[in-house]
This record gives C-alpha cells, sequence and structure tokens, in this order.
C-alpha cells in the first residue's frame, strides 16, 4: 500500500519547493476556469487526466458522476456547483464518466444491493440513463455515455448554471474516459464520442 505520510513528506521536499512560486499566489488566489465533475473511482484523477495545474480546476466527485437536478434545500452537490459558477466564475463544466464505472456496472447488470441501501438510493440520480438504454442488452460503455448526457441535462436544472447558459458564459462538456488507453472521447449533442486529441 502507498504510504500517505511518505507522499506528504516527498510533497513538502520535493514538489512543493519547485513550485513555490505557483503555491505562494494560490495561497491569495483561487480562480479556476473549469468545474471538472468525475466519478469518485479512485482510477480517475482529474488532474492527471487533463494535466492541470494546482488552482485550475475546481472539482466535484461523486459515485457515478452522478448530478442531481436542483432541488432547494441544503445539498453539497449543488452548493459546490452554485460557488464555482457563481462566485468562482467558472467558464466550462465537464461532466465526465469513464470506461468500467462501478456505478454503471451495478445498474447495467442489476447488482442486488439491498444490504447497501444508501448505494441503491443514490443510483436512483441514474433512472434516466437506466430507463433511455433499456431497450438494448445491458452495455455498460452505453449506460456510462447515456449517463454523462444525462447529468448534463440535470446540471442546465441548476439555478446558477441556467443563468450562465442563458448569458452564454459557460459551456457544458460531456466526456468518457477510458482507463486502459487512456483516450477522452467528448459527447457531441447527440451523444456519439469524438476522440479528443490523442
Amino acid at each position: 500500500m502507498h504510504d500517505l505520510t511518505d507522499g506528504v513528506a516527498r510533497f513538502q521536499r520535493d514538489v512543493h519547493p519547485a513550485k513555490a512560486e505557483l503555491f505562494a499566489r494560490l495561497a491569495t488566489t483561487h480562480r479556476p476556469t473549469t468545474l471538472f465533475i468525475g466519478c469518485s473511482d479512485a482510477r480517475v484523477v482529474p488532474e492527471l487526466i487533463t494535466q492541470s495545474e494546482p488552482g485550475e480546476l475546481f472539482v466535484v466527485r461523486t459515485a457515478g458522476n452522478l448530478v442531481p437536478a436542483y432541488t432547494p434545500g441544503p445539498d453539497g452537490i449543488a452548493a459546490s456547483i452554485e460557488y464555482a459558477v457563481a462566485v468562482l466564475g467558472v467558464t466550462d463544466i465537464v461532466v465526465c464518466g469513464h470506461s468500467a464505472c462501478g456505478a454503471m456496472t451495478a445498474l447495467a447488470e442489476s447488482h442486488d444491493l439491498s444490504t447497501a441501501p444508501a448505494i441503491a438510493g443514490w443510483l436512483r440520480f441514474a433512472d434516466a440513463s437506466v430507463a433511455r438504454t433499456a431497450a438494448e442488452a445491458p452495455d455498460v460503455a452505453a449506460l456510462v455515455r447515456e449517463n454523462v448526457r444525462a447529468q448534463l441535462a440535470n446540471l442546465a436544472t441548476h439555478p446558477s448554471v441556467a443563468r450562465a447558459l442563458a448569458a452564454g458564459a459557460v459551456t457544458l462538456r460531456g466526456w468518457v474516459y477510458d482507463i486502459a488507453s487512456g483516450a477522452v472521447d467528448e459527447l457531441d449533442p447527440t451523444g456519439r464520442p469524438a476522440h479528443l486529441a490523442a
């Protein structure tokens, strides 16, 4: 197992000093340009995939990269979205699904989640995605793509996002990351993939 305390020591000894000027600026400035909504899966690391520096991405990670449609009341995901869009002024929002997603696999293969009620309840936010792929044989890859589109639609129900979209101040993007190859496909409005630069 990776020793986290050794990692912190290496960061303090090697990484932080090499980027001292960046960290000094970040200590007083927080201006990310992109809200990246990805899966909590440990294999999906937004900063690594995009080769972003600290401070460039505002990251929200949820199981299955799910974004519940807006409802009034306290909600950590809604608050993070609102903060990124209305306060920080991000200009891009990426929803990134990925290959071999455990959440989408559980849904595509109808796993028994009776002993995991919190997971089962959370995955109900993907019901629209499941319904849209129900006519097909269980296909995790198709469900991953459909889920990205559904979460983009959910994002647009958040008032801060709706206002930014109406003003032309933000762009929504749907990505699917393939773990094995490193490929990232961007879904066009019809849901068809287009490879990003290789």
